[in-house]
């Protein structure tokens, strides 16, 4: 990256623009995505390690679109091994459908239509046929207890996988799944419907919707060497790290994360020898640091990746309690120069708003960008939808060092302790992130940011994130050449 303006402190990302420059990139299409960093990723992003970010629909969501998602450490192993093997099980280009028998009830398919954005319910008989599909407008006028089987109105458009097998169930080349992809997706448009349940040999396989169709021939999914999802998970830094990291390796993880909120400590040193020491054969992943120092001294230590980004996070309150922490741009720009002369590389994490702010950690060096909050208020996130007095959607999110996650952490332990440790927070333990009623799904949120990311690289003309590095020009500016830059929803 190279600067027209060189700065003489540290920065943040709305203190950067992006300068376009002469280019032969000739489509947005054309740029590629992928990590350079070991995880096999096809786009640069991954979902925060966030009790109310990342669970096994996130999980599995972002390994389809490309990405990754982090369990966090919170989560017990034996649940960790159940989610880790229910991400391992769904089909790499399906959707999990959500399903119900006929006898179950309205309320019942109510409370489940917020768990995807297609906003459906496949009704399935005994023998995991495809029996209906139920949608919010089905439900209303009808009674709450009513079965699901009095109030499927029409008979739903049923996708044969065997016109499809070629493509997408294994055996076909990228064009055969291409062209299975184009004849679902006319066979919806030809019924004027946007979602139909896909069934194999007779059984419900998965569900596709119109997006989902066309996503799919933009993204690649993040699969291991047996073709399926990929997964990362959090380790801490306390207690049997060895043993937990030894038992989500055999879970079948594919990235560790050592994860602590000052990852340039002794406890963190000792942490990666113990993970080393297992041979794990996956990327180790530590953090979190702002230094190049800190950088090396973890790489040399045996990490793979550095997480990078103290303070910036929307839950975290650190540098307003502590002031410890760094502008976040300058943090990453720093540190993955450090990172990559030492053969390493890092992730920013934190911080993120807006697609150009991935476009400006991507351009300083990061091999990708985690976000937390951004991606709470999603229908893949683990919380519950709720309704504030005007109607509108939110989820509950909450920092992972906020008084809320660090009672679940320790509630193995004492009241005495437990209630102790409490005392002690650097984050929000209940905060609002509303749903977008425009991008009401982690996918809309990827399909932005790529979007976004795209156009930036090729405007520096850079056909993957390596040239951009390269490529980037950056100048500094005031906050009013930021404000400017904001589009205005009404006229002035």
């Amino acid at each position: 990256m190279r600067f027209l303006n060189e700065p003489t402190t540290d920065l943040t990302y709305s203190d950067l623009f992006l300068v376009p420059s002469r280019s032969d990139v000739t489509s947005r299409l054309d740029v590629d995505l992928a990590a350079d960093d070991g995880t096999g990723s096809a786009i640069p992003l991954v979902a925060a390690n966030m009790t109310a970010v990342t669970g096994k629909r996130m999980a599995e969501t972002m390994a389809r679109r490309g990405g990754l998602g982090v369990l966090p450490q919170d989560v017990p192993l034996d649940v960790i091994r159940d989610v880790t093997a229910w991400i391992k099980g769904r089909h790499p280009v399906l959707e999990t459908p959500v399903t119900l028998a006929p006898t179950d009830t309205v309320i019942d398919a109510l409370h489940l239509m917020g768990k995807r954005p297609h906003g459906a319910v496949v009704v399935v008989d005994d023998s995991g046929a495809v029996t209906g599909v139920v949608r919010a407008t089905d439900c209303e006028g009808q009674d709450r207890f009513a079965s699901l089987a009095s109030v499927i109105r029409h008979q739903p458009l049923v996708l044969d996988a065997g016109p499809l097998a070629g493509g997408l169930f294994g055996g076909g080349s990228a064009a055969d799944a291409a062209q299975a992809l184009r004849r679902a997706f006319e066979a919806m448009d030809a019924a004027g419907t946007d979602f139909a349940p896909v069934q194999q040999d007779g059984v419900l396989a998965g569900v596709l919707t119109r997006k989902g169709a066309l996503r799919s021939t933009l993204y690649r999914p993040s699969l291991d060497d047996d073709g399926r999802l990929k997964v990362a998970a959090a380790v801490g830094i306390n207690g049997d790290v060895a043993g937990r990291a030894a038992e989500l390796l055999a879970a079948g993880v594919n990235v560790l994360v050592l994860d602590t909120a000052h990852g340039h400590q002794q406890k963190m040193f000792d942490a990666l020898a113990a993970v080393k020491g297992l041979n794990p054969g996956v990327p180790v992943v530590a953090g979190n640091v702002v230094t190049g120092d800190a950088t090396r001294e973890l790489i040399e230590a045996g990490a793979d990746i550095v997480k990078v980004g103290v303070g910036p996070g929307a839950m975290c309150t650190t540098r307003m309690m502590t002031a410890v922490g760094r502008p976040q741009f300058s943090a990453v720009l720093e540190c993955s120069a450090a990172a990559r002369e030492a053969g390493g590389r890092v992730w920013a994490d934190g911080g993120v708003r807006y697609p150009r702010d991935v476009a400006l950690a991507l351009a300083a060096g990061a091999s990708q960008v985690m976000i937390g909050s951004w991606f709470a208020g999603t229908h893949e996130s683990p919380g519950d939808l709720q309704l504030d007095a005007s109607g509108r959607q939110y989820k509950e999110s909450f920092g992972m060092a906020s008084a809320r996650a660090v009672q679940n952490r320790n509630q193995r332990e004492g009241a005495f302790e437990k209630d102790r440790k409490a005392l002690f927070e650097e984050g929000i333990s209940t905060s609002r992130m509303y749903v977008d009623a425009a991008r009401p799904g982690v996918e809309d949120l990827l399909d932005m940011i790529t979007a976004g990311l795209r156009s930036s690289m090729s405007y520096a003309g850079a056909a993957d994130l390596a040239a951009f590095r390269e490529r980037a020009v950056a100048g500094i500016q005031s906050a009013a050449g930021y404000e400017e830059g904001r589009p205005v929803p009404q006229s002035w």
